[in-house]
């Protein structure tokens, strides 16, 4: 089972769903920058990343992710249930969705990997530059200020605010016997989710969404989420679209009080 969390006591509930790499708790900073002002925020690990049960997983399968996604809706006993996703999160929350209509009254998905299917997938395995960077990544350092000084001081991550930092690395890695720090997602979890990014075909499946979805996107580089954002909301009968050029994939780590706003405004205004 998905190990998940409360950040606050509110009503309505806010379900946030991490990317892959990440863990539930880097939203820390969206929940403190004002989405506790709204919502009670859940918060949870997918398999294979941060505390959650499932340790050390291999994923070839992206609908195992919505199956974590149901999982802690389960445990959920307050309505009405809104969904906040960040790239692979997003993914999986419509996986949640199409697979229990009416789970969600609404939700906000930033930059979610749902690629069309044609004219063609992502790329598989030898051609993704992300599984390579997966496998190359360093799992671990002397301690965490030493891990935070790394990520801090090079792209892609080194946009993240202090707090959200902060937050990724002490959430994101487990203290060993020697005084250092490992991470908890390891590199061969995370390249196999990105092997089978393209495989999930959720994308052929949009129609089916019937709650209102929000899709925000950063910059668009002519490839990746933010470049087939606009056909995912296209396919979506409640679907509209939500641009911030001034950031990048990494916007909820990068801008979190400017992302709590947006999904407080938006999914609350027709509530």
């Amino acid at each position: 089972m998905a190990r998940h969390r409360s950040l606050a006591r509110m009503q309505p509930v806010l379900l946030l769903a991490h990317a892959n790499g990440f863990h539930g708790r880097v939203f820390d900073p969206m929940v403190d920058g004002g989405l506790r002002d709204h919502f009670r925020c859940v918060t949870f690990d997918f398999r294979g990343h941060g505390d959650s049960p499932r340790a050390g997983v291999i994923v070839d399968d992206w609908w195992r992710f919505g199956d974590d996604v149901a999982e802690v809706v389960d445990a959920i006993d307050d309505r009405p249930l809104f969904g906040f996703g960040h790239s692979m999160g997003g993914a999986a929350l419509l996986m949640t969705e199409l697979n229990a209509p009416g789970t969600f009254r609404a939700l906000f998905a930033y930059e979610p990997i749902v690629p069309p299917t044609t004219p063609a997938p992502l790329p598989r395995v030898g051609d993704n530059a992300m599984v390579d960077a997966a496998l190359r990544r360093r799992e671990v350092f002397d301690s965490s200020d030493a891990a935070i000084f790394n990520y801090s001081s090079k792209p892609p991550l080194n946009v993240f605010t202090p707090a959200a930092m902060r937050a990724y690395v002490e959430h994101g890695f487990a203290p060993q016997p020697d005084g250092s720090v490992r991470i908890k997602c390891r590199g061969e979890t995370e390249a196999s989710i990105y092997r089978t990014a393209g495989d999930h075909h959720v994308f052929d499946r949009l129609g089916e969404v019937r709650c209102p979805v929000t899709v925000a996107i950063g910059a668009d580089l002519g490839i990746g989420p933010a470049a087939f954002g606009p056909l995912v909301v296209e396919r979506l009968p409640q679907g509209r679209l939500v641009r911030f050029d001034d950031l990048d994939h990494f916007g909820p780590m990068a801008a979190p009080e400017k992302l709590a706003d947006a999904v407080a405004a938006t999914l609350l205004v027709d509530d």
